[in-house]
């Protein structure tokens, strides 16, 4: 069950130029919390909440970090708070991602801001996970060191090659299943990507988890902002990101063609 409350921050950095990493302390939600699910945050100012991912949980530490990209005036507005200032949020929201047995290997790919949900669901593996991100060039690449301070095969793609190896994500996975076939793989960014991403787990029959990068309004399933189409048993419904995502099972997704 989501709490609303008035939390401290802990800490703050910036990780690029534009993208903002805060942890919060909140016992309660960081104890409810799971990896992939969400937190609608309070703008000052500004009627409606900004969604943002849940980076990481820290249950023993009573805290949650979020890390996002200033996109407009309420993303920015929640860049301006410090260390010390109280955030108010609405956290743990949505659905997260499927955590399986111990032992059993993950391939954890983030395209962009689509990173941060990769932390939390990455250290559930650990050694036993391989983290495959993407970036437009080396100046927008975050969030590398936490994946290696886990453990985790880290492979980093850029799209002009002025860090790690030049190219999609997709390519690594391809080079990735041509050696082990992982049990899961999970993956957060734009749609394109994750179709793509969809495609290459079914030919390949692996299981795969998506998570619904899309804008909202309540965060709890009462408008239809975030309404996306999903198919289960050959019918197609209209379903909420928040509130029935934003993680989903990669074959329930209707990609637009």
């Amino acid at each position: 069950m989501y709490k609303q409350g008035k939390y401290p921050i802990v800490s703050k950095k910036t990780l690029a130029k534009g993208i903002f990493d805060i942890e919060i302390y909140c016992p309660h939600i960081a104890k409810a919390a799971k990896a992939g699910q969400f937190a609608q945050v309070q703008a000052e100012g500004f009627f409606l909440r900004r969604p943002i991912s849940i980076c990481d949980i820290n249950k023993d530490k009573g805290t949650i970090r979020l890390v996002f990209e200033v996109r407009g005036h309420g993303t920015d507005k929640i860049s301006e708070l410090n260390k010390g200032d109280l955030v108010d949020i609405i956290a743990p929201l949505g659905n997260g991602f499927k955590v399986l047995e111990k032992g059993k290997k993950a391939v954890c790919i983030g395209g962009g801001i689509g990173t941060p949900p990769m932390v939390g669901i990455a250290k559930e593996y650990g050694e036993n996970a391989t983290v495959i991100s993407g970036f437009r060039n080396a100046a927008a690449v975050i969030l590398q060191e936490d994946f290696k301070a886990m453990g985790c095969d880290v492979q980093l793609c850029t799209d002009d090659g002025s860090a790690g190896r030049k190219g999609f994500v997709t390519d690594a996975l391809l080079d990735v299943l041509k050696s082990e076939k992982p049990d899961i793989v999970y993956a957060c960014g734009p749609m394109i990507m994750l179709k793509n991403i969809t495609k290459i787990c079914e030919e390949n029959g692996i299981y795969c988890q998506v998570s619904l990068e899309q804008r909202m309004a309540c965060g709890v399933g009462a408008c239809l902002v975030c309404v996306c189409r999903t198919v289960k048993d050959g019918q197609e419904f209209n379903s909420h990101v928040c509130k029935d995502g934003p993680v989903f099972d990669s074959e329930e997704v209707v990609f637009d063609e």
